[in-house]
């Protein structure tokens, strides 16, 4: 009996897995009916539909309520007679996607104004927001939305700022977004969210909004089905009346999953960026991911790796990289959020009227660049999409921020996969805002390589030039995609890298160790702006590295750039007084207040390792050929750069970039002079990134030279076994073992044989 209940146990578990892994069919359509409203209203009519209204122009959401809520097959029936009415130039039956919330379950704690240690501090580590707020800039006229599960409209912190018109529950059809309660409040995320960006201020009620001047509403689409359509409709609601969309949300950030917006949701994202706002189009901002404990890359998920959105990763509470955070580089910029154990998280609204202090992740930092935006469009509503994005970049502030992959781009630009551009700062987008000329017309071109089929055996890496001599439209880059079709029997293997003409050198994909998928990538598009502001004209390098045991191909490699014929005119007009206009570090009004309730603190809290920074920048500020706010941009000759500082000789770990011979292609040095790179992990000291160009390993590990130039650090307590065994003895080692185990038991089976058996039959034989 114990026998046959758990082959049931396992039966189920399969057969769960199996469903699972399908995508499950809804009630949900998305029509396309070119022939207007009242056309649409009588085909839902004739097929039993209820029509919920438009996604986008002539198409429309449909449900049936007689169809399975889910099921794992399409329904034939409804299919075949949409297909057959003239009236429906195209239809689609919508698939559930799977997608996450971008924060960490911790406990909730009272808050309070001095808890909002994000806006505060002062002495640059905070987001500098307390003087765009004395100069009375506060949001005011801005709508921002949460694209989420839901909004307690009704909240004491909220209810004065809340906009019907930037809200809708997409999941219910109806106007009313607030959330579904139950008693684990799992759909408080949205009302968190919106606290952060709008709470009212100067009401005595938990804390206030980065932008708690600007109206703010919510969209309920995260709790039911979320289809192609779901996303679309939530997308693109009311985009004449609503500036910003706000998402925390996306694809699971399991380390394995690559996945993205599809054809209604990309389509909603081109007529927000192209018909929003009058034509200035919508702004998407997208929290980057949590993936960080599974090695996860916001380069597999297709909204942060959108040109339309504007992505935004975490800082702790000391300028660390948080252990959830996602490294890419789509990654424009970075908010504060939590970080480990003994570092604060963020302070905001929560259900059932009430207060937290533990909102958490890249879901927390999003909603606060969303704040962050509608002070600069209450600065100047005209400012465009890609006006945000360019302001973003040119104000973001790279000091206090701690990460190993620093580097200066081709324009001069500090950026990390980690951080992006750096700390987002309020008053500066404030101040350049108002004085902020529209940016040129966007234009694109396509480079195809015409070399790009080659294998990638195991333990190799290719590397493919690509020559761009011509690139109508685009003279100063902004977004750069590398558009990818690779076959693998590994994924997670994969490591590519990018280096533009003016040397900035990205990881379009690092390793993955839980993607063990042989799907590879289908004309996927990695995503890089940190070529932001260089010359696209020159030799780009493209490398794949295949760290693992198994083949891999890659097939196609299509180069998009993205950017305008001319520089911004805000760059041409005040170029020479851009830096002194804005005051980065604005902390002698910190001590004011706006009005005589409130009581702004200017914190004192510093760190140790910030002080040390500044001495360091203080004594090498000769050595600097040129500076961005105290921050070393480029150093006279023979200096090498490193963290915004210039030193004579790289630091352990780090290893000069002028001698790594990976840079160079036929002779010509593709690296940029003077900086410090980092090692790979394994490497105490080494001559390039890669894993095999160790010079000296750390004291629990030996240094193995295969072959040629290569050397690893192997582990001392498996380098023997390296050295004196080869792979084919191994095999030979376990099939001998094997062997002589399956002689073993065979010889043991037919000597416990019953005896009688033989007899049996050799008399019965004797007998015939």
């Amino acid at each position: 009996m114990k026998f046959y209940l758990n082959l049931v146990c396992v039966i189920i578990v399969v057969t769960s897995c199996i469903l699972s892994s399908h995508a499950h069919y809804t009630q949900q359509w998305a029509v396309h009916i070119p022939g207007g409203s009242q056309v649409a209203e009588e085909v839902a009519a004739d097929h039993g539909f209820v029509n919920h209204g438009l996604i986008f122009e002539d198409h429309y959401f449909f449900s049936h309520r007689l169809v399975a809520k889910r099921s794992i097959n399409p329904n034939p029936e409804k299919r075949v007679r949409l297909a057959a009415d003239t009236r429906v130039a195209w239809a689609a039956q919508q698939k559930a996607k799977r997608r996450v919330k971008r924060s960490i379950a911790l406990q909730d704690s009272d808050p309070k104004w001095s808890s909002m240690w994000y806006l505060n501090r002062g002495n640059g580590l905070d987001m500098n927001v307390i003087p765009a707020w004395l100069e009375g800039v506060t949001g005011k006229g801005a709508v921002v939305t949460i694209l989420d599960d839901g909004l307690e409209k009704d909240h004491p912190d909220l209810i004065r700022n809340y906009d019907p018109l930037a809200s809708y529950d997409v999941n219910n059809q109806d106007s009313d977004p607030s959330p579904r309660y139950d008693m684990i409040d799992s759909n408080r995320h949205g009302t968190r969210c919106a606290g952060e960006v709008a709470a009212t201020s100067n009401n005595s009620i938990c804390a206030l909004g980065v932008a708690h001047g600007a109206h703010v509403g919510g969209v309920r689409m995260l709790d039911g089905d979320v289809t192609d359509a779901v996303e679309a409709r939530s997308l693109s609601l009311n985009p004449q009346h609503i500036d910003i969309y706000s998402a925390s949300w996306g694809p699971d950030d399991d380390g394995k999953t690559v996945d993205g917006p599809g054809e209604l949701a990309t389509r909603a994202f081109i007529e927000g960026v192209t018909k929003g706002r009058n034509g200035k189009g919508s702004i998407f901002v997208w929290a980057s991911g949590n993936g960080g404990r599974d090695q996860d890359n916001c380069n597999c998920d297709g909204y942060t790796n959108s040109i339309y959105s504007l992505s935004i990763s975490s800082a702790t509470e000391h300028g660390y990289v948080p252990w959830y955070s996602e490294a890419c580089s789509s990654t424009l910029a970075s908010t504060y959020s939590s970080g480990a154990g003994n570092e604060r998280q963020v302070v905001t609204t929560d259900l059932r009227h009430a207060c937290t202090s533990s909102h958490t992740g890249t879901s927390a930092s999003a909603p606060l660049a969303a704040g962050i935006c509608a002070l600069a469009l209450e600065a100047n509503p005209n400012l465009t999409w890609r006006d945000m994005q360019h302001i973003v970049v040119r104000t973001a502030r790279p000091q206090h921020l701690t990460a190993t992959d620093w580097q200066v781009n081709g324009a001069g630009r500090n950026v990390s996969h980690s951080f992006g551009y750096g700390l987002m700062d309020a008053y500066s987008m404030v101040v350049m805002a108002r004085n902020w000329i529209t940016v040129p017309e966007q234009h694109k071109c396509e480079v195809l390589t015409s070399d790009a089929n080659k294998q990638i055996p195991a333990k190799s890496e290719v590397i493919i030039p690509m020559q761009v001599t011509e690139c109508d439209g685009v003279e100063i880059l902004e977004h750069v995609q590398a558009k990818l079709t690779i076959f693998a029997q590994r994924r997670g293997d994969l490591n590519i890298q990018l280096t533009s003409p003016m040397g900035t050198k990205v990881t379009l994909l690092a390793h993955r160790t839980h993607d063990n998928s042989r799907a590879g990538f289908s004309y996927w598009p990695f995503m890089s702006v940190h070529s932001w502001g260089e010359s696209p004209f020159g030799t780009w390098k493209l490398e794949i590295h295949n760290d693992g045991r198994l083949m891999a191909d890659i097939k196609y490699w299509d180069l998009t750039l993205y950017g305008t014929a001319t520089r911004p005119a805000y760059d041409l007009k005040q170029s020479k007084e851009a830096d002194s206009t804005i005051p980065v570090l604005y902390n002698d009004v910190l001590h004011n207040s706006i009005d005589s309730s409130a009581n702004w603190k200017n914190g004192a809290e510093n760190r140790k390792d910030t002080l040390e920074v500044e001495e360091k920048q203080k004594s090498s500020s000769s050595s600097c050929k040129h500076a961005n706010s105290n921050f070393c941009l480029e150093c006279y000759g023979g200096l090498l750069l490193y963290n915004g500082t210039c030193i004579t000789n790289c630091t352990q770990g780090f290893y000069d970039s002028r001698n790594d011979l990976t840079e160079k292609y036929d002779g010509i040095n593709l690296a940029s002079n003077g900086k410090c790179i980092k090692c790979h992990y394994s490497c105490k000291e080494c001559s390039g990134s890669l894993d095999y160009q160790c010079t000296e390993c750390f004291s629990d590990a030996a240094l193995y030279r295969p072959s040629g130039s290569a050397s690893y650090c192997y582990p001392s307590n498996i380098i023997y076994d390296v050295l004196s065994e080869k792979w084919y003895y191994r095999v030979i080692l376990v099939l001998t073992f094997w062997t002589i185990l399956f002689l073993v038991l065979g010889f043991v089976y037919f000597r416990k044989r019953p005896k009688g058996y033989k007899l049996i039959n050799s008399t019965e034989h004797e007998e015939n």
